[in-house]
């Protein structure tokens, strides 16, 4: 049972992480690795599914409310949507590669909502830069911890 609680609780941190709440998911990734005694296909399918859930809460943010954005209690200031909405698009949806990135991730998917990006390849470019990020954080946990 306490193996489930694991995987629960990787998915809990990996979709908050990829909200627009501060939280990290990568941590607590490498330290149940660390530990050896978790499944590294189900830890990794947790964390990919809960932060690709939280990037497509994002998505459905920017892409129903849109006119909330100038609103003084919405979580990201307008300059920073700017911003990503000039990258975006500048590069098209292959900015949604960086959604993994701290700080610039969240206001991309956001924003690729607000532009109206079709929900499939979002999905398929979030899916990939998530995973990605994930491989990368648990080789380099498996690689230290041994």
């Amino acid at each position: 049972m306490q193996d489930c609680y694991a995987y629960i609780s990787m998915f809990g941190a990996a979709f908050l992480a990829a909200t627009l709440f501060p939280a990290q998911s990568e941590l607590l990734l490498a330290g149940l690795l660390s530990t050896r005694s978790y499944s590294l296909a189900l830890l990794l399918g947790a964390a990919t599914l809960g932060n690709v859930s939280g990037s497509t809460v994002n998505w459905a943010l920017g892409r129903y409310f849109n006119h909330l954005s100038a609103r003084s209690w919405f979580p990201l200031k307008r300059h920073r949507l700017n911003r990503a909405e000039l990258w975006y698009r500048k590069y098209g949806r292959w900015t949604l590669l960086l959604s993994w990135l701290p700080v610039i991730g969240d206001p991309i998917t956001l924003t690729a909502g607000m532009l109206r990006e079709s929900f499939i390849p979002f999905l398929v470019i979030v899916s990939i830069a998530k995973l990605s990020r994930y491989l990368v954080v648990a080789a380099a946990a498996l690689g230290w911890a041994s």
